[in-house]
């Protein structure tokens, strides 16, 4: 009985996670086409770049619907991690190359209402879907999933630089603000596109423990129990 229940409860994750991909898709393609159009008209590399981490967003969340297609998501586990990974990487790479260019006075961050009305609403859309999504994700034991929250939660941290960015540019001047924190921001990507690539071992143990209630609990590095 307790078998049914399981995997019924599984059933019910797989149809979350679709919901939670196609909802993080086309809020992505919406604010990416916003973000583009509104950096273009403000000259904004800072608006442009954040226009096209959506694109990454819905790569991102592209593979996860392409795993979950299947009847077996498992077996497609690993291509999905892969194709997150370079997503992660892509980004990092994009990020970092324009807040250099921004530090070395080749584009700044200009005023635009529209981007920063933009960037509040992603900050406070985001980190939810990647809660939501992360807790499925671990739930069903899923590190592709897990991994597509992480880039989700990337989105959020790029929106408060975005954010930040624009608002200290207009009232401060500051326009070197949002570049120094694009950089860290890049630099978390960089790590979490290894961990992709490497797969999350706490999404694996939390999977285990969905099939086998008796299997050990998560390692010493984990911090999903």
């Amino acid at each position: 009985m307790s078998g049914v229940v399981r995997a019924g409860r599984r059933a019910v994750l797989r149809r979350r996670v679709r919901l939670i991909v196609a909802t993080t898709i086309g809020y992505n393609v919406v604010e990416g086409v916003v973000a583009i159009a509104a950096g273009a008209a403000a000259s904004s590399a800072a608006l442009i770049g954040f226009g096209l981490d959506s694109v990454v967003e819905v790569v991102s969340a592209a593979a996860i619907a392409w795993q979950f297609a299947g009847r077996d998501h498992e077996a497609r586990e690993r291509a999905a991690l892969r194709i997150i990974a370079f997503s992660f990487f892509g980004l990092a790479a994009y990020v970092g190359f324009e807040a250099v260019r921004a530090l070395a006075g080749a584009a700044e961050p200009e005023h635009s209402t529209v981007g920063i009305v933009l960037a509040a609403v992603s900050l406070a859309v985001m980190p939810a879907l990647s809660f939501v999504e992360r807790r499925t994700g671990r739930e069903l034991g899923s590190a592709a999933v897990v991994a597509d929250s992480k880039q989700t939660l990337i989105c959020s941290y790029l929106s408060a630089v975005l954010l930040a960015g624009l608002v200290l540019n207009s009232a401060l001047g500051w326009w070197w603000a949002d570049p120094l924190a694009a950089l860290v921001i890049a630099g978390f990507a960089v790590r979490e596109g290894i961990e992709a690539w490497r797969g999350d071992a706490c999404a694996t143990t939390a999977g285990a423990l969905l099939r086998d209630p008796e299997a050990d609990g998560c390692g010493p590095d984990c911090d999903c129990c």
